[in-house]
């Protein structure tokens, strides 16, 4: 794979200036943990349908990625070769990850919500060479979904099925082989080893606008953000993090996958939200800090009030994803003890924009926080000039992790020549320095932390035979913060009702999280004179009807 990272040259002079660029890569961050602390715990990875728990020390970590790296090669898998990795949150992801960087290779999260139109995209896209998956998860299988996708992707020599009871298993392939102490091993593992501006990871975002967009990163540009990310929140080696978002996420790339072995830590992996079970691990493992949106703070402290089980380790719990109500931050205080930090991020920059500790709590639901050190913010208006303290408009971002750009769309970068970068989401900045997210300039729908694919719905509905006009939009849910609603003109003499519609989505293979969840039918809708459709009037009227 030829990588046209074009925004990390310009940049690089300057970040290494200003020390906000390392020069490491997570090979040297394991390098470090196995030469200080072998033997301590690394990873717990929890399967909590199965109950099944897998521990490695460092040692053994490191053990474990050589032995796949070297597996990985006897695949055909070189220097910038794609791995794609759709799995849950187990320890085979982890050790793909740590296996890819030792060879060179680049790892292509996806995650396992998605179906055969997502990924066909994707790994076509990203010429994926070997793709890694569960053999079944909840109940589906997708060795044989990627499969029946493979003869259509020319890039594609191995489906490897984690597993699975067959030569193409992970276990005969990659995990079960002692491929670490074959002759070649040493020099297969440090003949390619990335350097920190060498792509680590190819991540898409979900396609809001459009085509879902390559997202890549280096080693200098992820690190950039987990050491102020982790100084800010002042996480060390002592702490254990709990992973429950999904690792196919930056939250869980970033902050659970990478950040525990850069701190020396230990982290706690779970594959299924349950909030029972992150109780019972919380206090099972000692854990102190764990990220995610805004459903599992809710979750949490419900169950903890409920139970009266506490978690008295838990001393931070940093939401993102959404705006978080100001009686949840009070409630989630109460009842888990813990600190509440807001923060907004998005793939192309990670979590950029944090609360501070000694804040008061209200700024945790009055704010998404301030930059981290390395990062600056500006709004502006429609002719791209500042805007005075308080007032909205478009969220613009100049940050040391930033991306490096979109995979082969090196016109979608949307970065201009002084490096700032156009988020697309509309804010405003306090006197203070914080911001808050007041909109997006992207038509976007985030339900529970999971961007839906606005533009690729709709498409799909156009194509249905009783629909003239169709729009997807959001509606408040208390839960989840926003759900997806299809608005729909049926054609003349034609109808539709919601399990139809349903029923129509899936037979198309779309991942069931971008199903939408309500439908309205409608004469007409609201639209300019020039026939656009006015999306923020029937976004209001989902408003309304919610009450």
């Amino acid at each position: 794979m030829e990588f046209d990272a074009v925004l990390l040259p310009p940049r690089r002079a300057r970040m290494i200036a200003q020390g906000f660029w390392h020069d490491r890569t997570i090979n040297d961050s394991l390098d470090a943990c196995v030469a200080q602390c072998p033997d301590k715990l690394a990873l717990t990875a929890v399967q909590v349908e199965t109950g099944n728990v897998q521990r490695f020390t460092y040692r053994e970590l490191a053990r474990m990625a050589d032995r796949i790296a070297v597996g990985l090669t006897r695949l055909g898998v070189g220097k910038n070769d794609i791995v794609a990795c759709q799995l849950p949150n187990w320890w085979h992801f982890t050790l793909v990850y740590l296996a890819c960087s030792r060879i060179g290779a680049v790892m292509n999260p996806l995650m396992h919500i998605f179906r055969e139109r997502e990924l066909s995209f994707m790994l076509k896209h990203g010429e994926a060479k070997v793709m890694i998956a569960p053999k079944t998860f909840r109940g589906f299988d997708f060795e044989k979904m990627i499969t029946d996708l493979q003869p259509s992707l020319p890039h594609l020599q191995h489906v490897v099925a984690v597993g699975g009871q067959g030569p193409n298993s992970f276990e005969a392939l990659l995990s079960g082989p002692a491929w670490e102490d074959a002759p070649d091993a040493q020099d297969i593992l440090t003949r390619h080893r990335p350097g920190p501006d060498d792509v680590t990871q190819l991540i898409y975002t979900s396609g809001t606008t459009g085509e879902p967009k390559g997202v890549m990163h280096s080693a200098n540009t992820v690190m950039a953000n987990i050491i102020p990310y982790a100084q800010r929140l002042r996480l060390d080696a002592e702490d254990v993090v709990l992973m429950a978002s999904p690792m196919a996420h930056q939250t869980g790339f970033m902050y659970g996958l990478m950040m525990p072995i850069m701190l020396k830590s230990s982290v706690v992996l779970q594959d299924i939200w349950e909030p029972k079970k992150a109780i019972e691990l919380i206090r099972t493992e000692g854990v102190t800090f764990t990220m995610a949106s805004t459903p599992f703070l809710t979750d949490l402290a419900k169950n903890v009030t409920e139970t009266g089980q506490g978690v008295p380790t838990l001393r931070t719990f940093l939401c993102a994803g959404a705006p978080i109500p100001g009686p949840l931050v009070e409630q989630a205080r109460k009842a888990l003890g813990a600190k509440i930090v807001s923060a907004w991020g998005m793939t192309e920059n990670g979590a950029v924009t944090l609360t501070k500790l000694d804040d008061d709590d209200e700024r945790s639901f009055s704010t998404d926080g301030c930059p981290l050190p390395g990062v600056e913010v500006k709004v502006v208006d429609g002719d791209d000039k500042p805007l005075p303290v308080g007032e909205t408009g478009k969220l613009m971002l100049r940050s040391c992790s930033n991306f490096g750009g979109y995979l082969h769309r090196p016109h979608l970068n949307g970065t201009d020549a002084d490096d700032w970068f156009d988020t697309g989401d509309l804010a405003r900045i306090d006197a203070q320095g914080y911001i808050r997210i007041t909109g997006r300039s992207k038509d976007v729908i985030i339900r529970g932390g999971e961007n839906i694919p606005v533009v690729e719905i709709e498409s799909l509905l156009y194509r249905h035979p009783a629909v003239a006009m169709a729009a997807i939009v959001a509606y408040p849910d208390e839960r989840l913060g926003e759900r997806a609603c299809a608005v729909v003109v049926p054609k003349a003499g034609q109808s539709i009702d919601l399990p139809e519609l349903v029923e129509y989505l899936k037979a198309q293979k779309v991942a069931v999280q971008y199903i939408p969840e309500r439908l309205v039918v409608m004469d007409s809708m609201p639209a300019t004179p020039s026939g656009k459709i006015q999306k923020f009037k029937l976004r209001e009227l989902m408003r309304q009807a919610a009450g």
